[in-house]
């Protein structure tokens, strides 16, 4: 009897992280959701295959639900295979200056020091796993090339994400863990919203941006997290066709 595949998605209540949890699941993954919202959550779970997902709620900003969350991984699954540190959150666009301490951290706790917590844990199960190994997939950002304006936190972390990605890769090799980041451009998802009704542009005009279906990036993961072990999309970029990125600012 085949090896169950387990993957394990932050963020899979809604947006990137249900497209993803439901194209692994499609896969033949067995994935573990969680994020803050029980009832998104089940929502995820539901639309997937039964039998196919386990719902944990936690809060990624909390190291000691982290820590649950991946005793109840092993728990549950006794493995990992796939890990996908998705969930993140931004600030609201204002002057740098303007920012409180509190989004600050707030934003780096979800978006950097969690997937960091959460790789920790991917790393020591997955190096001491039969077969042993994995992969972890980061979700970063077109903001890790450039970033939009008056988006200094969220821009700061999904740089270290890539830094992150890169060093996570190089250290993973002795262990047969690779690891691979995306950077998605204007996903239709609830987090864009704000692109349709208009994005403030570099020159201070605001306009409104294509989109695109978010099946797309749920493939992506896809691809991603089945590559054969000798191979590792280290880094791809998905992005709607007609966004204003090439040639921003």
């Amino acid at each position: 009897m085949a090896e169950k595949k387990i993957a394990l998605v932050t963020g899979a209540g809604t947006g990137v992280g249900r497209a993803a949890s439901l194209g692994l699941m499609k896969a033949g993954y067995h994935v573990v959701l969680t994020g803050r919202r029980k009832d998104k959550l089940e929502e995820t779970a539901k639309a997937g295959p039964a039998g196919m997902s386990l719902v944990v709620v936690s809060d990624m900003t909390k190291p000691e639900q982290i820590d649950a969350l991946f005793a109840k991984t092993m728990e549950a699954y006794g493995r990992l295979d796939v890990l996908f540190n998705n969930a993140g959150v931004g600030t609201p666009p204002m002057p740098l200056e303007n920012l409180t301490l509190e989004q600050w951290k707030t934003t780096v706790d979800t978006n950097l020091t969690a997937p960091f917590l959460c790789t920790q844990h991917a790393f020591r199960i997955m190096k001491d796993q039969t077969p042993r190994g994995g992969r972890i997939i980061n979700n970063g950002s077109i903001s890790a090339y450039a970033p939009r304006p008056f988006s200094a936190p969220y821009t700061s972390t999904k740089h270290a994400i890539s830094g992150l990605t890169r060093a996570t890769a190089l250290d993973g090799r002795a262990y047969d863990i690779a690891c691979g980041q995306i950077d998605i451009g204007n996903a239709l998802t609830p987090m864009t919203e704000r692109s349709s009704a208009g994005q403030l542009q570099p020159n201070g005009q605001t306009v409104p941006e294509p989109r695109m279906d978010v099946q797309n990036v749920g493939d992506a993961i896809v691809f991603m997290a089945t590559r054969p072990p000798d191979a590792n999309a280290l880094f791809l970029n998905i992005m709607a066709t007609k966004m204003p990125f090439v040639g921003r600012g």
